[in-house]
């Protein structure tokens, strides 16, 4: 079953996608920027954002992630066949290649040869199975041979007139003959419950943020694929939306470039604790952090960055 949903009216006035702010000179240094998961980190949880960013500690690969790296080449593949040869079969066929490729990182390869705390590895060969199993349940959800991507893991930018740069991956771009945006992102996840769609789509959002203000166009659909369970999610947002939508992204690096300026990254306990790997650093699990990174923050360009107030 497919869900659409559609943004809310806006009485007020929307503002009309103001010019980006010109590109810095070659060698100027790159002011640090937003990204959809880095700002879901901070909004999650401050210092795990700290810890990825400015420290940016080590964490371990999942076989679940690997996966979705996987499927994610898979199909990213698929659209460089002829329209007529995006069949399950030749889908079935790239699963290999994109395998040998993954499988260069010896952190992927352990996965699957190296025992952890008495426990056996994942079955490779079943692993490969359940992606060949979620790359063909694409085929459920859309027709490939009736689809012509503009873009595919397509680098999306744009620096805001406040001097925020954006930047993000799109999985998918859809560009229709009257210049209609549709913005897709696969998961191989099941779709979330209804309580849980707006956290889902934020990550929509800010690709149709960045695109508006690039192109000056509102992507008329955003479409979240979820392999998991066959099914998908859409959304059709209104300029209005997404103008209350750069507020709250501008509020969220307000409270980034606070915390940088103090050192001040407070944990946030909640249920995703038990899937962090920077629990033995947390103060929420008796442990202390490493001193804030002042050298790799500045080498990063934060030194340059004044704290500015907004309302």
């Amino acid at each position: 079953m497919t869900t659409a949903t559609t943004g809310q009216p806006v009485h007020a006035a929307a503002a009309s996608p103001a010019s980006p702010v010109d590109a810095p000179a070659p060698n100027a240094p790159r002011r640090p920027s937003l990204s959809p998961s880095r700002a879901a980190d901070f909004k999650t949880c401050p210092l795990l954002y700290r810890f990825r960013t400015i420290d940016r500690l080590p964490e371990k690969k999942s076989a679940a992630a690997v996966r979705g790296t996987l499927v994610h080449s898979v199909l990213e593949r698929l659209y460089d066949l002829p329209p007529a040869e995006r069949t399950v079969e030749a889908a079935r066929e790239l699963v290999t290649p994109a395998w040998d490729e993954l499988r260069a990182d010896p952190e992927v390869e352990a996965l699957f040869t190296a025992a952890e705390e008495g426990q056996e590895p994942p079955s490779l060969e079943s692993w490969l199975a359940s992606a060949g199993k979620l790359v063909e349940t694409y085929f459920r959800l859309e027709d490939p041979t009736r689809i012509q991507p503009e873009g595919r893991e397509q680098l999306v930018e744009v620096t805001l007139p406040d001097g925020l740069l954006l930047r993000g991956y799109v999985d998918r771009l859809d560009v229709a003959r009257n210049g209609a945006l549709r913005v897709v992102d696969y998961k191989t996840g099941s779709m979330p419950r209804e309580a849980f769609e707006s956290k889902a789509l934020f990550q929509m959002k800010f690709y149709a943020l960045v695109l508006w203000r690039t192109r000056g166009v509102v992507a008329s659909q955003l479409k979240l694929i979820y392999l998991g369970d066959g099914d998908a999610l859409t959304y059709a947002p209104e300029e209005g939306e997404l103008v209350r939508f750069e507020r709250t992204l501008l509020a969220i690096w307000a409270a980034i470039e606070r915390a940088v300026a103090t050192g001040d990254f407070r944990p946030n306990r909640t249920r995703l604790c038990d899937w962090c790997d920077h629990q033995a650093l947390c103060p929420s699990f008796g442990g202390t952090p490493p001193p804030f990174p002042a050298e790799a923050a500045a080498a990063a360009g934060w030194a340059t960055l004044p704290i500015v107030e907004r309302d």
